[in-house]
């Protein structure tokens, strides 16, 4: 059975990365503008200038909210969790209105620039899961853990809301911001994110026990000798950073950190430190596919790749509904 479940994992992560390089060439060579390839020197300068980064940027964002989902999802033994279920993308969304707004008054370089926006959409994010994690302290019940995040993400929303009012010339960047894009992704984005990546995935994998041992419940892990509070909290942390490295760099993507995990659990069964690397390919499918879509699903008119996978999400999560509701029904008549 081990072997049949590793061959699976293998066989998905070779299918997954043959679609991913697949869409990255499309993605360089596909825009809203057309088909590249007719002129060679001006397109070779839209391909590696914009097209190329662009592509590789919104698989990397899609790639760490995939690993944040799957941390999420295993450390609260919820399979409804999302990277932005603490309130965490709120956070991160007024950690990026504030920098705007204190980093615009200085003239830094456009990597400082993007470092300082990360920095604080990276305090946000950890803000946020902090203040959650501190109003639910010492209650073991999920749905309490859940409304402090419901309550943090609202409030922090308001702040955001509140630094538009009064600041109204970032108001262009915030929206844009909140609709999530990827028309901005440059080479130092790409090179950002891909470092937050290679440090959250090695972190995540070698801590990946702590989530082996909290399926079995947080009493089995402990007889495990596992550090379960400190591994708790580092993994809390890596959560955060890679939800802010993609907030900060694309904005709001909704439904790819809730979805790739369950499409990697629904085609192989293995151990967590094997769904975390499969997630991370599966996000960086569904969003480097997205952005695709988006780019040429009504070209010339470009999608905010966040609305589209608003949309293809919230259909998934309807249709993943159905099914469990018909699954409940169908045991409930077996009981009878």
């Amino acid at each position: 059975m081990n072997a049949r479940k590793n061959h699976s994992a293998g066989r998905l992560a070779l299918q997954l990365c043959c679609l991913l390089l697949l869409l990255i060439g499309l993605g360089a060579l596909v825009g809203s503008d057309g088909f590249a390839g007719m002129q060679l020197q001006a397109d070779f300068s839209l391909i590696a200038d914009i097209r190329l980064p662009r592509t590789l940027g919104a698989c990397l964002a899609g790639a760490l909210l995939g690993l944040a989902g799957a941390l999420a999802q295993g450390l609260f033994r919820n399979p409804l969790a999302d990277p932005y279920l603490l309130g965490s993308a709120s956070g991160a969304s007024l950690g990026v209105a504030i920098g705007m707004v204190l980093l615009s008054q200085l003239n830094m370089s456009p990597w400082f620039m993007r470092m300082g926006i990360t920095g604080m959409a990276f305090m946000g994010a950890w803000l946020a899961v902090a203040l959650s994690l501190i109003l639910s302290w010492g209650v073991q019940h999920t749905l309490r853990l859940l409304l402090a995040g419901v309550v943090v993400g609202v409030v922090f929303g308001a702040l955001a809301s509140l630094l538009l009012i009064m600041f109204p010339q970032i108001q262009g960047s915030v929206q844009s911001f909140m609709l999530g894009s990827t028309a901005y992704v440059s080479w130092s984005a790409c090179g950002l994110m891909l470092a937050v990546l290679v440090a959250s995935w090695l972190v995540s994998v070698a801590a990946s026990p702590l989530l082996d041992g909290l399926a079995l419940g947080e009493s089995t892990a402990l007889s495990l000798g596992l550090p379960v509070k400190s591994l708790r909290w580092l993994m809390l942390a890596v959560l955060a950073l890679c939800t802010a490295a993609a907030v900060a760099q694309t904005g709001l993507i909704a439904f790819v950190g809730l979805a790739a995990p369950h499409l990697v659990r629904a085609r192989v069964k293995a151990v967590h430190g094997k769904t975390l690397s499969l997630s991370c390919l599966m996000g960086a499918v569904l969003l480097g596919g997205a952005d695709l879509l988006a780019r040429g699903l009504m070209a010339p008119l470009e999608l905010p790749v966040g609305v589209l996978t608003a949309i293809l999400g919230g259909g998934y999560m309807l249709f993943l509904m159905r099914g469990m509701s018909k699954k409940s029904v169908g045991h409930a008549g077996g009981r009878s």
